[in-house]
């Protein structure tokens, strides 16, 4: 949207604002801030992305060239195509509605002043020339120019200079910043795609997509099988012609060698475990912006916390008041302290404090400000000059008064409050700079209000496995006592502003607590984590945890935080309950663990498929399955299992490459099959040939369905009652296809020899199982 045309422009007041004719005559003329998001799919888009996928389409090519070679009943395996294909859709689209209605929830919205009212609106409703009200933790959603104001922007997100930059009446501010400190009247120049940041925008968004290391990994998978079905295909239609002499049983033999090499259940099931892991954190009050976090959850061994906020509700209250100087009483100085924070924009939780404890003192008196300079995190101080009175520096001592006389007693009140001094000077504040001959004159104690369950929930942490850090911009003190009073039993302190930041680096593992840290030194402190192997994730209710949050590789905002935290962050705890996160690992655990135990399954007929078409064709032997057969076996084997245990909880942290993990779970037991099956065929065109092909198909299925039982339940140890129960069921059913659905799955009754051949079969596809898998674990063991 070009704003640059020739235009009427309004120049409303930051009282009244625009009125209502004027906003209706910009929604006319398009003026409007139409945002590009990132939206859900639509309906319509689920249906075709799942039903048209390269293995789908495989599937049903495969599907009608048995229905040309008149064998109907083998096209049952589209049955579970199409089951998976009812799944995947109904899945997926649940998501997409709760995650829509969770989205809704937490949509973005600003102020604006229109008809001489303040009102909330969200963000695509703002026109050109409409008044914004900014505060603390706004991000700004349109350039503006400042009509009125001061403030600290935060431009990371477009120049990448974390510093806070300071902006007063006239200046512009961009989109795609955010107030770290003070507020302004602003009003809307640029709009859209008008405005400095959609040039950047799109780039911005691919930089933070995060990426899924098991989908990367099933993408893998499918490019290459994809590659050798076609070709494996070809070979092993002629081979089977060759054999068979009859095209059309040669098309029955070769579906089913190449339907094996589908894992076509694996896409299903991680898109399942992904949408499944939104909707229970949905139940929670946790909004899922995107699936792949749930699998960056599993991993996590390191949660960094922000203190104010997320330990504590952000909600403070001011214990006391003491004076340190003769000239100024508790009268007085309620009366600063009142005109201090009745000047501010927006109150951050100090300001409210004490404005609170000011309003219950004072008798209404407010000084005329002159000057301000508001608060910053990297300053850690605030200056206002009073009209008649002098000049006031309100922030933490040693910000203002490092290495000064009352540190002692300063820190004797740190151990339990969160101390603020005031400090008076005749001098004016120049430039930015803390001005001269400052003098302390009240020390104003706070306290913390914490979290409800806060102790039960880093309990669980600790049983997880999972380091706690916390990290604050508070003294030593205050923090020290903060984690004694949750229970931290590592309280292990740095004080960062005592170090440089390559010491930072280096120590970074050695403690649980940080303190006086800046924005910057709390990025560095998960960066230098992250660089040192571990999986770090970050909560943060302030615009001062952008930064970091984006760093992180699992990033936690509170919802009643700023929205710039909930723009950049994974997840968003809507009812900003710190409780909540245990709900979030543990999903993330589960779902990541049983995808990969499941995923071998998969991945056993995958491989087992592909090495068998491979051997068939290299020694010219009839393939021994027919479509139908391998139903019964992957129904039985993976269909079935895969998604009940995909659905156990499992709190165990996934390590370890996903791919690896998976294919050295699969490989012994495809080899195993591949070995008995191969056997059986050469034995039985070559040694035993009264024994009938129908025969071999018939002990080759049995054989190949009890190795798949023996690796189930394997993967089910240690048993419990519902995996004893799965197991039992599974074996039943598969015994009820054998004998009384034999017919439906060309099941044949087997003679004496084949009888023998069969329990020799077992025997040693029970022995090789055992070796193969033995090996593996060796292996496995000296490359850990």
């Amino acid at each position: 949207m070009n704003t640059d045309r020739n235009i009427e422009r309004y120049s409303p007041t930051i009282q009244e604002g625009l009125s209502t004719l004027q906003v209706e005559k910009r929604l006319k003329q398009g003026l409007i801030n139409k945002q590009n998001f990132v939206k859900t799919k639509s309906i319509g888009s689920i249906v075709l992305e799942n039903s048209l996928t390269l293995f789908n389409l495989i599937n049903f090519a495969l599907a009608l060239a048995l229905m040309w070679a008149g064998s109907y009943k083998n096209m049952l395996f589209m049955a579970v195509v199409l089951f998976n294909l009812i799944i995947g859709i109904v899945q997926e689209a649940r998501a997409k509605i709760t995650a829509d209605r969770l989205s809704l929830i937490s949509a973005i919205k600003t102020t604006v002043v229109r008809n001489g009212v303040e009102q909330s609106i969200p963000i695509d409703g703002i026109v050109l020339d409409d008044i914004l009200r900014l505060k603390v933790g706004n991000q700004v959603v349109a350039d503006c120019t400042i009509l009125d104001g001061f403030c600290e922007v935060n431009e990371s997100f477009i120049t990448g200079e974390a510093n806070p930059i300071s902006k007063k009446q006239g200046d512009t501010i961009l989109s795609g910043s955010y107030i770290v400190s003070g507020g302004v009247y602003a009003q809307a120049e640029k709009i859209a795609d008008s405005t400095y940041i959609s040039n950047i925008s799109k780039e911005a968004k691919k930089l933070t997509k995060h990426k899924s290391e098991i989908m990367e990994a099933v993408n893998k998978i499918i490019k290459v099988i994809s590659v050798a079905i076609f070709l494996i295909g070809a070979f092993l239609l002629y081979r089977q012609y060759q054999l068979l002499g009859d095209i059309k049983m040669a098309v029955v033999q070769t579906t089913a060698g190449l339907i094996g090499m589908i894992p076509e259940g694996l896409v299903l099931l991680t898109s399942m475990v992904f949408a499944v892991s939104v909707i229970r954190l949905a139940k929670h009050n946790v909004l899922v912006q995107d699936l792949p976090s749930v699998e960056s959850l599993a991993r996590v061994d390191t949660l960094c916390l922000d203190k104010t906020g997320t330990l504590t509700t952000g909600d403070m209250l001011v214990e006391k008041v003491i004076c340190t100087h003769k000239d100024f009483n508790t009268q007085i100085l309620s009366n600063i302290l009142l005109s201090i924070v009745d000047n501010e924009n927006s109150l951050n939780a100090t300001s409210k404090a004490i404005k609170e404890y000011s309003e219950s003192i004072s008798k209404g008196m407010i000084y005329k400000v002159t000057n301000y300079i508001p608060f910053s995190s990297l300053r850690k101080w605030s200056c206002t000059e009073l009209h008649g009175l002098g000049t006031f520096v309100m922030g933490a001592y040693e910000s203002i008064f490092p290495n000064g006389k009352l540190q002692s007693k300063v820190d004797s009140y740190s151990s339990e409050y969160r101390v603020v001094t005031l400090a008076y000077t005749s001098s004016r504040c120049v430039n930015g700079s803390l001005p001269l001959n400052l003098e302390p004159i009240a020390l104003i104690l706070l306290k913390d209000t914490l979290r409800p369950n806060i102790k039960e929930t880093l309990d669980y942490f600790k049983s997880q496995d999972v380091s706690l850090k916390i990290i604050s911009g508070d003294s030593v003190k205050t923090v020290s006592t903060i984690a004694k009073s949750i229970g931290l039993s590592d309280t292990r302190t740095l004080d960062t502003s005592k170090i440089s930041d390559n010491q930072l680096k280096k120590v970074v593992e050695n403690y649980s607590l940080f303190c006086r840290v800046t924005p910057e030194k709390k990025c560095l402190i998960v960066k230098s984590l992250k660089n040192k192997g571990h999986v770090v994730a970050m909560t943060g209710d302030g615009v001062n945890d952008v930064p970091t949050l984006k760093e992180s590789d699992c990033s936690i905002a509170i919802s009643s935080g700023a929205e710039a935290t909930r723009n950049v962050s994974q997840f968003i705890l809507l009812n900003s309950e710190f409780s909540s996160l245990p709900k979030i690992l543990a999903e993330g655990r589960r779902s990541m663990n049983n995808i990969k135990r499941s995923a071998s399954l998969f991945l056993i007929k995958t491989t087992y498929s592909i090495l068998l078409d491979l051997v068939f064709i290299i020694l010219a032997l009839q393939y021994p399955f027919v479509p139908i057969q391998l139903t019964l076996i992957s129904g039985i084997c993976i269909g079935i299992p895969s998604f009940v245990l995909a659905l156990e909880p499992n709190n165990h942290r996934v390590e370890g490459s996903f791919l690896k993990h998976v294919l050295s779970r699969a490989i012994p037991t495809a080899i195993d099959i591949v070995i008995i099956v191969t056997t059986l065929s050469i034995l039985g065109s070559k040694v035993f040939t009264t024994v009938t092909s129908e025969e071999i198909s018939t002990i080759c299925v049995i054989s190949t369905g009890f190795i798949g039982l023996l690796h189930l339940f394997r993967i089910c140890k240690p048993l419990n009652p519902m995996r004893a129960t799965l197991l039992l069921m599974l074996c039943l059913l598969f015994i009820g296809g054998l004998t009384i659905c034999h017919g439906l799955f060309s099941i044949v009754a087997i003679s004496k020899t084949g009888f023998i051949m069969l329990a020799v079969a077992m025997v040693i596809s029970f022995i090789l199982f055992s070796i193969l898998h033995s090996i593996r674990n060796i292996a496995q063991n000296r490359l850990t």
